[in-house]
């Protein structure tokens, strides 16, 4: 009779174990010493903040030919850090200009002063207010970074944001801001529906205008918008030079790569920071591992 409950015993704390396991959790606190910025990432249903542990070396002099938009978000973060108010950032416009590089530089930039950088993925937006309650008490600043934000009607993120970004009861304290990229100024899809006047089918949408309202009102919250646009040829040659440059290409080389980075950003179909970048990469590697050979081919 003591074996069998000592083995029923056994299977209930077994089956307690493994129902525990699938419950939801607080979210326990990171190192905070590890880095200064972190991703969340969810396993098995919980949600925990991993540290970066290498961060990408950009400097705010790397990035050229977007300095409006590098002054409006520096000026905005050196707010934040010094404890005056800051608003939420939303990054939007053409692809690979810097939108994603200007966000890193800027935690790179304000590190030493307490600044630190949460990464998180559109689908994990639902839980937004444990990542707030968890950096509530911390005497950092943190930026929650969501990069390339978009959404389709319904998804449960999109209401998450909204609730945080304005309005909600559990909105973000003091040291913490959104900043946030996407290639779209408003982060909701629109279609032609939703202009048509008012309609009186089965679905028809008696107020329209109600249906774009909501799709704008998203980016709305956000209190400071920066737009990026493709560069001219000029302004992705002056990127060019200046990340060879950065590779030690000499400036006597320049010209002599004026033309392969032309072809390079006609291939990709994009002038951008992101296309220069890539070139100066490819040409700097060729030019290392066989400068004679280049040379020869340039003649």
């Amino acid at each position: 009779m003591n074996e069998a409950f000592e083995r029923l015993l056994q299977r209930a704390e077994s089956l307690i174990e493994r129902i525990e396991a699938v419950l939801p959790q607080p979210m326990s606190a990171p190192d905070w010493q590890a880095s200064v910025a972190f991703r969340y990432r969810k396993r098995g249903g919980h949600g925990r903040l991993e540290p970066v542990r290498h961060m990408a070396p950009i400097a705010l002099t790397d990035l050229q030919e977007i300095e409006l938009q590098k002054d409006k978000i520096e000026r905005n973060t050196e707010h934040f850090v010094r404890g005056l108010p800051a608003n939420n950032v939303l990054l939007t416009g053409a692809r690979g200009t810097g939108k994603s590089s200007l966000i890193k530089a800027c935690l790179n930039a304000y590190a030493p002063r307490g600044l630190r950088l949460i990464e998180i993925d559109k689908d994990d937006l639902v839980d937004l207010p444990d990542i707030v309650e968890l950096v509530a008490q911390r005497p950092e600043k943190f930026i929650l970074f969501a990069d390339d934000l978009s959404f389709e009607s319904g998804e449960p993120g999109y209401k998450a944001l909204k609730s945080i970004l304005d309005g909600s009861v559990s909105s973000t304290g003091d040291n913490l801001l959104i900043y946030a990229t996407s290639n779209r100024r408003h982060l909701l899809p629109e279609t032609m529906k939703d202009n048509l006047g008012a309609r009186h089918s089965e679905d028809g949408e008696l107020h329209p205008g109600e249906a774009v309202e909501e799709k704008v009102s998203l980016s709305e919250r956000f209190g400071l918008w920066i737009s990026f646009y493709p560069f001219s040829q000029d302004e992705y040659l002056s990127v060019v030079w200046q990340w060879l440059a950065c590779y030690g290409v000499p400036e006597s080389e320049f010209e002599l790569a004026r033309p392969q980075a032309l072809v390079w950003a006609l291939e990709r179909g994009s002038r951008s920071g992101r296309v220069a970048y890539q070139f100066a990469r490819h040409y700097a590697g060729n030019r290392d591992a066989n400068p004679m050979a280049d040379a020869e081919a340039d003649a």
